[in-house]
């Protein structure tokens, strides 16, 4: 029905947590999008600039976002901050992911909205870890 109707099925509930990876190192996320679709408990896309992040987490509706503090165009708290000021979004969980150690930009991140740091390098065990607790996996 809903093919002929041309209505899109695309956000039919799947039983997976959805995952918005963003990231514009494309090792990261070929290596995210990969480790987690193998998992078998997440769908996943992906976004290398804040500007996708966001067209992304209204199109997609994430549960939780991997997010890079570092993005060519706008920073993860820019992200963080719109995402928390959208009430329909208030259930997404944030896990910015980032090489940045300066305690002052980590903190801007917390109070931006994120609910996780988690710096690079990281164990990726440790990252899938962490999703599935704050998704209550």
């Amino acid at each position: 029905f809903m093919k002929e109707n041309e209505i899109p099925a695309d956000q039919l509930d799947s039983g997976k947590r959805r995952v918005l990876v963003v990231d514009d190192d494309e090792a990261i996320v070929d290596m995210f999008t990969e480790l987690l679709e193998r998992d078998g408990r997440f769908e996943v896309r992906t976004a290398t600039t804040g500007y996708d992040a966001g067209l992304l987490t209204h199109q997609f509706r994430p549960d939780i976002v991997l997010l890079d503090f570092k993005l060519p165009d706008i920073n993860g708290n820019v992200v963080c901050r719109r995402i928390r000021t959208t009430p329909e979004f208030e259930h997404i969980r944030i896990i910015a992911v980032s090489g940045v150690a300066d305690p002052d930009e980590i903190q801007e991140l917390i109070a931006a909205g994120a609910d996780e740091f988690i710096k690079k390098p990281f164990e990726i065990d440790a990252v899938i870890g962490r999703m599935a607790e704050l998704l209550r996996l």
